[in-house]
């Protein structure tokens, strides 16, 4: 009874030890997509987040052009506490009485004057200035199309930085996976050879041969570990992982079969599409208005102005209901001769962006031509890899059936499994390389978006 007792109570205890252990295994792994890894990086990267700040300074930059068209209200008050003043009035303020024939202490001379109180409040609201207005608040909302454009660019880029990631701790994984197979492979192999060279059926330089690969493999395994621990903690940092977490990539796209439009169809998808383009066409057109609010300095300006006025002096004066409405109109002489610098450093501009969007469509087809290509030579490089992976394997099975029939050198076997390790690898490596280049195509011609969704 005791030993059943004691026998439970170590089970019960076993699994209650045991489970906190499994949850914490179960925190510290995370299954992950290449849509979940993309919604979860852009939700945290910092560079889409600097981008929507530009974008509410736009926002800023349009309401403060729309600002200028309401009236300007100023209020003014002033208070003075006065000495008492010496006022000699060169005319009569009251009549000669007996008591004052010369009138000499009549009127403001007479008065004490020692403070004074004056306000007044004052408004312009622009009717015509030149279109500078109007222009400015045109050129902000262009500017402010640009910034959002500018955000879709860096949303595609941050985008295709996330595919990269994924795919490269993917290629590392698979190597992991394929290093720690094949040493499986070696430790076994060195086992069995250290039996046959006990038993005098293998020279001791053959066992040392499959020694010495299986401390290479070792190696290998230390590397490829290394940079798939790595890899994994720079993809958890973009995602807003815990760091360490460790990620279990999903390989079913990786079977997908793609098509992709002509070169020409993605130039002209490109030159439609392309966030950076349309963000530079915007630009162009804000310069364009700068010119136009350049020029609007030669114009006058015409207010409709307004104000009141109120004073106090005690003993003295006072308004009120001093109301007034006006037309007010300027014009700087000046703006003649000075004005024209300010046009002709808007017109360089504005040249300037013209330039530099030739430069980005040149630069568009060039770099759509060499994603092109580079989509089919990896389409082209699988196909390869595939065939080398089965001629690999069918070598190391003929190769093992010629050793294990005295027909063949350790070293051929060895070699054979090295080949076979190898293209597998390879294998693995352009399969991923097929998705990072498909996708780097459509990032070039300004639709990943599009492929990839929201």
């Amino acid at each position: 009874m005791k030993s059943n007792f004691l026998h439970r109570f170590q089970v019960i205890l076993l699994i209650v030890l045991a489970s906190p252990l499994c949850e914490v295994a179960a925190q510290g792994t995370k299954s992950l997509s290449l849509a979940e890894s993309i919604r979860l990086g852009l939700a945290n990267s910092k560079t889409l987040k600097a981008a929507d700040s530009k974008i509410v300074a736009s926002d800023a930059s349009v309401s403060d052009a729309r600002m200028k068209q309401l009236p300007d209200l100023k209020v003014s008050g002033t208070y003075m506490q006065l000495l008492q003043p010496n006022v000699n009035l060169k005319f009569p303020m009251g009549k000669p009485s007996e008591e004052n024939p010369s009138n000499e202490e009549s009127g403001l001379s007479a008065l004490k004057v020692n403070n004074a109180m004056f306000g007044s409040l004052n408004a312009s609201l622009p009717l015509f200035s030149g279109f500078r207005i109007k222009n400015s608040i045109a050129s902000a909302q262009y500017l402010r199309k640009a910034a959002q454009f500018e955000r879709e660019h860096d949303r595609e880029a941050e985008t295709m930085n996330l595919i990269e990631a994924y795919y490269n701790l993917y290629k590392l994984q698979s190597a992991v996976r394929l290093v720690q197979e094949n040493l499986k492979m070696a430790h076994q192999r060195v086992a069995d050879f250290s039996n046959m060279e006990r038993n005098g059926l293998l020279a001791r330089n053959d066992l040392l041969k499959a020694q010495l690969q299986e401390s290479n493999m070792e190696l290998a395994l230390l590397e490829a570990q290394n940079n798939e621990k790595t890899a994994n903690y720079h993809l958890d940092i973009m995602l807003g992982l815990a760091p360490g977490t460790q990620l279990e990539l999903d390989s079913l796209a990786l079977d997908e079969s793609r098509t992709v439009e002509s070169l020409q169809d993605l130039e002209t998808q490109a030159l439609q599409n392309r966030n950076d383009r349309l963000a530079l066409l915007e630009r162009e057109e804000a310069a364009h208005l700068g010119i136009e609010i350049a020029k609007g300095e030669k114009y006058p300006a015409l207010a409709l102005t307004g104000g009141y006025i109120a004073a106090y002096v005690p003993h003295v004066l006072t308004v009120t209901n001093a109301v007034n409405i006006g037309l007010g109109l300027s014009y700087n002489i000046a703006s003649l001769y000075k004005t024209e610098p300010k046009i002709r450093q808007a017109k360089a501009q504005q040249q300037q962006l013209v330039y530099a969007e030739q430069q980005l469509n040149d630069g568009i087809r060039v770099a759509l031509f060499k994603a092109y290509q580079d989509y089919t030579e990896a389409l082209k490089k699988s196909e390869v890899y595939a065939r080398a992976v089965e001629q690999a394997r069918e070598n190391y099975r003929i190769t093992k059936n010629k050793y294990d029939n005295a027909l063949a050198l350790t070293t051929d076997l060895l070699d054979a499994d090295v080949a076979q390790l190898q293209s597998e690898i390879n294998y693995a490596y352009a399969k991923a390389d097929i998705q990072v280049a498909y996708n780097l195509l459509y990032q070039t011609a300004g639709i990943l978006g599009k492929k990839v969704g929201p």
